[in-house]
């Protein structure tokens, strides 16, 4: 994940009006001074998911984080997601929530040597 990184809790319970969520990852960032929340997802991204994780910010900023952090940060991964969906579900001054897609299995070193080859030709041609 990157430097400052701390685990807090996998599966973590929040309970609104006896209702129970659960957030896959929580973790906190100690140079960012905020919580980061990771929702895994097995498919496609939906505009729910993305509510429901405006949602778990939202939680956590106004119960759990304190006047001298920043504001929680939510990550969706899924393995499908189309940008349109994303965008018009989101605020346009969302700096909160970001969605991307995740890779099961690492090129190998052959396919990464293939295609750091093409991008090389392809800026020599100027393309």
């Amino acid at each position: 994940m990157g430097k400052g990184f701390l685990f807090e809790a996998r599966q973590k319970r929040l309970t609104i009006n006896d209702k129970h969520f659960h957030v896959d990852l929580v973790l906190y960032n100690r140079l960012l001074r905020c919580y980061v929340l990771i929702d895994l997802k097995i498919g496609e991204i939906t505009h729910q998911d993305i509510g429901q994780m405006q949602m778990y910010v939202n939680y956590m900023d106004r119960n759990v984080i304190t006047g001298d952090e920043n504001p929680t940060v939510g990550i969706i991964l899924c393995r499908k997601k189309e940008d349109a969906l994303v965008e018009i579900t989101l605020p346009k001054d969302n700096k909160q929530i970001f969605a991307n897609r995740y890779k099961l299995y690492l090129p190998s070193k052959a396919q990464l040597r293939r295609q750091v080859k093409l991008v090389h030709v392809t800026e020599e041609n100027g393309e």
